[in-house]
């Protein structure tokens, strides 16, 4: 009988180990979406250091223009913030799901519930920094949208 014993136990704890894996791919994920965000926040960067260069050489077009060409880069930086943020509770309330699964064997409903919290609000906070990712990317293509036409009808006047 002690053999038995000893395979419930085992079996209880390698249900728990595979069920605590499950989230491990959610993390993966948003770490992956974390790294995206990361090159996305450089990328801008590097075009408000461009921009800020060529306003110190005076090679700009108009400060008008200069201005609004900042705000969006500044309202984009602002999304990716917000995204990061959010990636980075979702991966946070992801291993609070994982230790809630590790303490629930012991904790009982209370902490079953908190297991569904904690798990729902990674999702949530997974779904909203996709969310604002979207946004971010969004305001960067219809800046080439934008200069794409402006290339266009530029191109255009100077062949007739």
């Amino acid at each position: 009988m002690p053999g038995a014993y000893g395979t419930t136990v085992l079996d209880s704890a390698v249900h728990i180990i595979q069920i605590a894996l499950t989230p491990v791919f959610l993390l993966s994920g948003i770490a992956t979406l974390l790294n995206v965000f990361s090159t996305r926040f450089a990328r801008v960067a590097d075009q408000i250091d461009a921009l800020v260069k060529s306003a110190d050489s005076g090679e700009t077009r108009a400060d008008a223009t200069l201005a609004h060409r900042l705000c969006v880069l500044r309202r984009r930086s602002r999304a990716l913030d917000f995204a990061v943020v959010l990636a980075a509770s979702g991966a946070a309330l992801t291993c609070a799901a994982v230790l809630a699964l590790f303490v629930g064997e012991a904790g009982g409903p209370v902490v079953a519930t908190m297991l569904l919290v904690f798990f729902g609000l990674a999702i949530g906070c997974t779904l909203a920094a996709i969310g604002a990712f979207t946004i971010e990317m969004l305001m960067a293509n219809r800046r080439v949208r934008a200069e794409a036409s402006a290339e266009s009808v530029s191109a255009g006047a100077s062949a007739g």
